[in-house]
């Protein structure tokens, strides 16, 4: 049993919610529709399970801290795909230890996302439209993860895409929703574009777009640096597009706060496990390729730090809760590309930066989780309200979902020995290694502040949110109804477990390096000596926690007029925070708009202009029926007629050639 579960564990992996997906379609739809949640529960039972084993067998020894062992990965044959003349495309799923941590945070969050909405989603129509579309997710999810090759990545790339089209969109008679699914669509479709170069670019330089050619042994990558260095920064900025736009990074991060309109589990699962780690993973992924082009990587970290500092501006004043965990989720998102351009700072900071970067990633995705979550119970309890004007005091109806909420809002407030506290921290020191010992340490340095600025506002918004909802008076809106309910057991089970990992999995695999050590075995990623704690940020981050608590306490606690006074004095700061530094206004207004009248243009010119001339060819042939229409009218003695008319002509013309001829 051994021996066939170790050659067969990386399909079993999607092989599960793909089965799940396809159950739910040909049957779940017509037979037991309230149950249509038990094939994808159990299908994510099957691929956590998995997951668990395919970390013994990436790394055999365990969880080995000697990370200069020899890395490896384990590759299985699926089928051929196509073959045409130097590229070879074949179907192959592979892991390595990077592959396996990742799968082991989607599988894991799914699982009680899957759980937790099973009770959420309880008499929606679309039931099992719902469990479909999600089994569809977490099986592209988990396709990219595996895939052996940059195409196969690619094509799961899309299908994450699609299900998140059809997931945002979920209730699309909702104006807001089917909006909300476009927009994410084609803004992705924006970096899509640039992966695809990126990828082009990869099989031109290379002749090969296989992983384990490219990462696995350095020989390929090293060749290129030799014949053609300056082709790596094209490579790494283009496949760096592709990963701005799945991971909301600036410019293209507009849609996923719009991304609210579809129903909260998606939320939790887009926010915290799938779709937006994706483009984290591709460029740590892809490390190999960019620790040559170092200027690319201070292009990442600067556009994560612009990013993660105007998600901040912006989640200071939102009243939406749901929107506040959106933009904090793009905030910290930025915060891993900080920690990936960190890379580019010195060959021996590459290894860290790298892991830091996905360490975060991992804490993020439990207590983002539980911060989502906790908040569809505040919508589900409040009668799908979710504007934080509209209730408070809430603390003491919904105890489960206030400790929950609290767990995960400490945690992302970097509240110190918590989750978020340890890689968050981690990536803070990083950034000030880079700021010292690399030529471009003032860059650096300007990066390290705005994420310690980053960091404070962090705190301060996220209890803010807590504040407003769980303190002050209760008070309830009408579409709640006179008493409230919290969390019933199949959504209070999932926040539980996700709390208790909010606070303790960053304890358990931070300061241990547990994370670290085993992502060290990474085929391509370089090795390095061991990362030391830095005591100064760590008090620096733990002053900026407390502090950003404090004054939300403050200004909405203790002292709420002193909130309404700054609100007013600071009206046009507070408007352009409220609506996001108008970023998105001015995309549409620059860059949309342009574009319909464009479009609209080309319309005029394509309707009136080639439809005319074409038509008017079009025209000729009818012109020209008309002419011998009358001739042609079905009278066969006219016929008749005209033949013996011609047969005459010919006779004539004939004989007259006869006669000039004798």
């Amino acid at each position: 049993m051994t021996d066939w579960l170790k050659e067969n564990v990386l399909w079993l992996i999607p092989a599960a919610p793909l089965l799940a997906c396809l159950w739910i379609v040909l049957v779940g739809q017509v037979v037991r529709r309230k149950y249509a949640h038990r094939p994808l529960v159990l299908g994510l039972v099957v691929s956590l399970a998995a997951s668990l084993y395919l970390l013994t067998v990436v790394v055999p020894q365990g969880f080995a801290h000697d990370e200069h062992e020899v890395s490896h990965s384990v590759i299985t044959f699926v089928y051929q795909w196509f073959k045409v003349g130097t590229l070879d495309i074949p179907v192959t799923l592979r892991a390595d230890a990077m592959s396996a941590l990742m799968l082991t945070m989607v599988t894991s969050v799914s699982t009680l996302v899957a759980i937790f909405a099973s009770s959420y989603m309880k008499g929606d129509p679309g039931y099992p439209r719902f469990f479909a579309a999600m089994s569809l997710f977490v099986f592209s999810m988990c396709m990219l993860v595996l895939a052996g090759n940059f195409l196969l990545l690619f094509v799961f790339w899309e299908a994450v895409g699609l299900c998140s089209y059809l997931l945002i969109g979920f209730w699309f008679q909702k104006p807001s929703a089917a909006a909300a699914a476009k927009k994410a669509f084609v803004v992705n479709r924006i970096g899509d574009f640039g992966l695809i170069l990126g990828i082009l670019l990869v099989w031109q330089t290379c002749g090969t777009l296989d992983f384990a050619t490219l990462f696995d042994s350095s020989f390929v990558i090293d060749q290129m640096v030799r014949q053609q260095p300056e082709i790596f920064h094209w490579i790494c900025l283009l496949l760096f597009v592709g990963a701005i736009g799945k991971s909301a990074q600036f410019p293209l991060q507009v849609w996923l706060p719009d991304a609210m309109e579809g129903p909260t589990p998606v939320s939790a699962l887009i926010h915290a496990a799938t779709m937006v780690t994706a483009g984290v993973y591709l460029v740590a992924r892809c490390t190999p390729f960019f620790v040559h082009a170092p200027y690319i990587q201070m292009a990442v970290s600067g556009i994560g730090a612009a990013t993660a500092l105007i998600a901040a501006i912006t989640a200071l004043t939102q009243y939406d809760l749901k929107r506040v965990l959106a933009y904090s989720t793009v905030s910290q998102l930025g915060y891993m590309f900080m920690s990936l351009g960190a890379a580019g700072a010195g060959e021996g900071l590459a290894i860290h930066a790298v892991t830091f970067a996905m360490f975060h990633m991992f804490t993020h995705a439990f207590f983002k989780a539980v911060l989502f979550l906790s908040a569809g119970s505040v919508m589900h309890a409040m009668g799908d309200v979710i504007d934080m004007r509209r209730f408070s005091g809430l603390r003491k109806v919904l105890p489960i979902t206030h400790w929950t909420f609290l767990a995960g809002a400490l945690a992302l407030a970097g509240v110190p020995l918590l989750s978020g506290f340890w890689s968050k921290d981690e990536i803070l020191a990083v950034l000030a290694a880079a700021s010292k010992g690399s030529a471009h340490g003032g860059f650096y340095q300007v990066i390290l502040g705005i994420a310690l600025l980053t960091s404070l506002m962090t705190a301060f918004y996220t209890f803010r949110a807590y504040f407003m909802t769980f303190w002050g008076p209760e008070k309830f809106p009408e579409e709640a109804g006179h008493h409230p309910h919290d969390a019933p057991p199949a959504m209070a089970g999932p926040l539980a477990i996700l709390a208790i990992a909010a606070l303790g999995i960053g304890l358990v695999t931070g300061p241990t390096h547990l994370y670290g050590h085993y992502l060290h075995h990474t085929p391509g990623l370089p090795h390095a000596d061991e990362f030391p704690l830095d005591p100064v940020m760590m008090a620096i981050s733990s002053v900026l926690a407390i502090a950003g608590i404090a004054v939300a306490y403050l200004l909405y606690v203790a002292s709420p007029g002193i909130a309404q006074n700054l609100k007013r004095s600071l009206s046009i700061g507070f408007k352009i925070s409220q609506e996001g530094l108008f970023i998105d206004w001015c995309g549409y207004k620059f860059v949309a708009a342009p574009l319909r009248t464009l479009a609209s243009i080309c319309e005029f010119f394509d309707r009136w202009v080639v439809d005319t001339i074409v038509d008017c060819f079009g025209f000729i042939p009818a012109l020209f029926g008309s002419v011998i229409r009358p001739v042609q009218n079905g009278m066969v003695q006219n016929y008749g007629l005209v033949m013996m008319i011609g047969l005459v002509v010919c006779l004539i013309s004939v004989l007259r050639a006869l006669a000039g001829t004798m």
